[in-house]
């Protein structure tokens, strides 16, 4: 490779490793072109898969501050830079190594880390990101349905307080109009239209002056 391909390829790599959110390195040895299609199509457009020269990209990790143990960078390397979610990536690598034997999963960086071909493993086995995010979703949902039905009842439950507090204070204010009606109502006297014979037997007969006879 000529000098200045070199330095191409070099600035190229070490683009991909500070741009990448996660880097898995790979052997393809025995993989057919056909395989390494549907392997890219499998992993979609936010990774790129590229087939590597161990040298340069040892010299594109240093330079972009990536450490790699020198023992990921054995045999025919084909690196997979992970621009979106690593989980999705590492399920499609996991997955296609199973129907494909010729991948051989190495290694990688993850979060600035050497991580093991176990760690990506269980990393492949955990949920994505939009799995995740659509279980938050509906856990959400779930709680803001229960806090509106919570906040419906604390009102039906102050209105049904406030009715019947309303009709106490009217049922309070109608007992003094009651005994202010009755202290007001007249007294009763008796009646005036007697018959003359109770006004009589009611009246102590006078004794009739007897008139002074004089000699």
């Amino acid at each position: 490779m000529a000098r200045p391909d070199k330095a191409a390829a070099v600035a190229e790599l070490t683009e991909d490793f500070r741009t990448a959110n996660a880097t898995v390195l790979t052997e393809y040895r025995g993989l057919s072109v056909t395989s390494m299609k549907e392997l890219r199509r499998a992993l979609g457009s936010n990774t790129k898969y590229s087939v590597v020269k161990n040298t340069l990209t040892k010299i594109a990790a240093k330079d972009a501050g990536v450490d790699i143990d020198p023992s990921l960078l054995a045999g025919p390397s084909a690196v997979a830079f992970i621009k979106g979610d690593p989980i999705d990536a590492a399920k499609s690598l996991k997955n296609f190594s199973k129907e494909n034997p010729f991948l051989v999963i190495k290694g990688g960086i993850f979060e600035g880390k050497s991580v093991t071909v176990a760690e990506i493993m269980k990393l492949a086995d955990l949920e994505s990101r939009e799995v995740l995010l659509s279980k938050l979703a509906g856990a959400m949902k779930g709680s803001l349905a229960k806090a509106i039905r919570t906040i419906d009842a604390l009102r039906l439950k102050k209105e049904a307080l406030e009715g019947v507090q309303a009709v106490a204070e009217v049922k309070v204010a109608e007992v003094p109009a009651v005994a202010e009606t009755e202290a007001s109502a007249p007294l009763e006297t008796a009646p005036t239209d007697a018959p003359a014979e109770a006004v009589a037997e009611a009246t102590p007969e006078t004794p009739e002056a007897t008139p002074e006879v004089t000699e």
